[in-house]
C-alpha cells in the first residue's frame, strides 16, 4: 500500500456518539444472541446453577438473561477495541506545538 502524498490525506470528520455507540453495541448484540442460543442448546442453565451456584433461587428464564448479557459484554468488549484498534493513528500522532 502506497503512503499518500503530502496534503492529500483525507481525516474524516468524528462520527456522532449515537453511530459510534451503534457501531459497537448492535453487532455485538446479533453476535451474543447466536452466542447465547448456541451455549444454551448444549448447557442447562439449571445444570450450570446446580454446578457453579447450588445454593442460589436461580430460574431456568434467569440463567438465559444472565448468560445474554454476559455474552453481549463479551462481544461489545470485542467490538469496542477493533474500534479502539481502527481508529486513524493522524489525529493522534500529531506533531506538539513548539515550546514558547
Amino acid at each position: 500500500m502506497s503512503t499518500p502524498r503530502p496534503g492529500t490525506e483525507i481525516d474524516h470528520p468524528p462520527r456522532p456518539l449515537a453511530q459510534r455507540l451503534g457501531a459497537i453495541l448492535w453487532p455485538s448484540f446479533f453476535a451474543a444472541g447466536v452466542c447465547t442460543m448456541v451455549f444454551f442448546a448444549f448447557v442447562d442453565p439449571l445444570a450450570l446453577r446446580d454446578i457453579t451456584l447450588p445454593g442460589w433461587a436461580v430460574t431456568r428464564e434467569l440463567g438465559y438473561t444472565v448468560g445474554f448479557f454476559m455474552f453481549w459484554g463479551a462481544t461489545s468488549a470485542s467490538s469496542l477495541f477493533t474500534w479502539w484498534l481502527l481508529r486513524p493513528a493522524r489525529r493522534f500522532n500529531r506533531a506538539l506545538p513548539p515550546e514558547s
